[in-house]
C-alpha cells in the first residue's frame, strides 16, 4: 500500500468517519472544519459530539484550522462538505491554491438549486485543472467509523484516480469499485435523499412494509428515468451508488432523509423538523426541489419528486400526497429505458 498524505475538508459526520477509516489504513490525514473552536474541541477531547457521538478519534488523526496548512502536504484532497456551503468552501480551497495535479474526491451528495448543478460541475468552477472523483455508495458515517463492512463505487473520468482512490480506501471492511460514470453516481447518491423522504413518509403514515417496497422498486425506475436524462448510464443506477444507496437510505433508522419524512408522515411541520435536527443536514429536503427543476427542465416524469416537493414546498399533506400517487393512470412497469432513448434520440437530431 502507498502511503497517502489526505486532507479531509470537513468536520461533519461522514468526513469524520472516512478521516477515522483511512487513519486505520495508515494514512497521513489531517482533517480541517470551518469552526476553528470546534476543530480545537476535537482535538483536545478525541471525539465529535455534534456529528459523531459515541466514536473515539484516533491520536493519530491531526486536526488542522487552517486550510491552507491542512492541504500543504497532501496529495488527496477528500471534499465532505454539505451543498449548502460548498462554494465558500471552495472559494477558499481556490484561494490557497492547491497543485493541480492533487486531486478533489466529493463525497458529498446534493443538486444545487439555482443552478442545478452537480458537484463536479461547481467544482470545475473553481479548481478546473484539478482530477475529479465521486466516492458514493450505501455508507452510513456510524457504521463506517465502526469499522462495519460497506462497498461503495469510485468514479471518475480518469481510471488511474478511480483506481488509486480505490488502493486507498479498499480493506477487509470498506470495498471500493470504479467506475467512469460519474453523472451517473453523482445522480444516484443525490436523488436518493429525496426518495428516502418518500419511504419516511410511509413509515410515518403507519403504511407496512408493502407499499414502501413498491415505493423504493419504483423509486429506481424514476431515478434511472431522469438520470439517464441527464447523462448517467443505465447499469449505474442498478448499482451501489444507485440502488444500493436507495436502499439503506430509504430503510436505515441512520438515514437523516427518512427521519424528516417520517416526521412529515406523523404530522410536523417541516421548519419544526429542520429545527429539531439542529446543524445535522437533510440534504434531500433542497435536492427535491431541484430534481423537481430538472424533471420539467428535461421534461421526465417524476412522479415521486414532484410528491415529495408538494410535501415539502406547497404544504401538501403527507396522506394526500400518496393518494396522489395510487391514482395517477396506470401504465407499463418497464417504460423508462424506452422514454430516456427516446430524448437521447431526439436530441442527437
Amino acid at each position: 500500500m502507498t502511503k497517502q498524505q489526505i486532507a479531509v475538508l470537513s468536520d461533519g459526520a461522514w468526513g469524520t468517519a472516512l478521516a477515522i477509516h483511512l487513519v486505520r489504513k495508515g494514512h497521513d490525514v489531517t482533517q480541517w472544519g470551518p469552526f476553528p473552536d470546534y476543530l480545537e474541541e476535537m482535538a483536545k477531547t478525541r471525539a465529535n459530539p455534534r456529528f459523531l457521538a459515541g466514536v473515539e478519534l484516533p491520536a493519530e488523526l491531526r486536526h488542522e484550522p487552517n486550510m491552507a496548512e491542512a492541504i500543504r502536504h497532501a496529495n488527496l484532497i477528500l471534499l465532505a462538505t454539505p451543498l449548502a456551503y460548498l462554494r465558500q468552501v471552495l472559494e477558499n480551497l481556490a484561494t490557497v491554491q492547491p497543485s493541480p495535479a492533487v486531486p478533489i474526491l466529493n463525497v458529498a451528495k446534493g443538486i444545487e438549486v439555482k443552478t442545478l448543478k452537480r458537484v463536479s460541475e461547481i467544482v470545475a468552477e473553481y479548481l478546473p485543472r484539478n482530477p475529479y472523483a465521486v466516492l458514493s455508495g450505501p455508507s452510513h458515517a456510524e457504521e463506517v467509523a465502526r469499522q462495519q463492512i460497506c462497498a461503495v463505487t469510485a468514479a471518475s473520468s480518469d481510471p488511474a484516480v478511480s483506481e488509486m482512490i480505490q488502493q486507498t480506501f479498499s480493506n477487509s471492511v470498506f470495498r471500493v469499485y470504479t467506475s467512469r460514470d460519474v453523472a451517473g453516481v453523482e445522480l444516484g447518491g443525490a436523488l436518493k435523499n429525496v426518495f428516502a423522504i418518500a419511504a419516511g413518509i410511509c413509515d410515518g403514515l403507519g403504511m407496512g412494509d408493502n407499499p414502501k417496497a413498491a415505493l423504493i422498486t419504483r423509486s429506481v425506475a424514476e431515478m434511472t428515468r431522469l438520470g439517464m436524462a441527464l447523462g448517467g448510464e443505465l447499469t449505474t443506477f442498478s448499482g451501489l451508488s444507485g440502488l444500493g444507496d436507495l436502499i439503506v437510505t430509504c430503510t436505515s433508522r441512520h438515514s437523516r432523509n427518512r427521519y424528516v419524512g417520517e416526521q412529515l408522515g406523523r404530522g410536523l411541520e417541516l421548519k419544526a423538523i429542520l429545527k429539531s435536527m439542529g446543524m445535522v443536514v437533510a440534504e434531500g429536503v433542497l435536492t427535491a426541489e431541484s430534481a423537481h427543476e430538472l424533471g420539467i427542465k428535461y421534461d421526465v416524469r417524476t412522479p415521486v419528486i414532484d410528491q415529495v416537493y408538494a410535501v415539502l414546498y406547497q404544504d401538501l399533506p403527507a396522506r394526500q400526497a400518496v393518494t396522489r400517487l395510487m391514482e395517477r393512470d396506470p401504465g407499463p412497469e418497464f417504460d423508462f429505458v424506452t422514454q430516456t432513448q427516446s430524448q437521447h434520440c431526439a436530441k442527437d437530431g
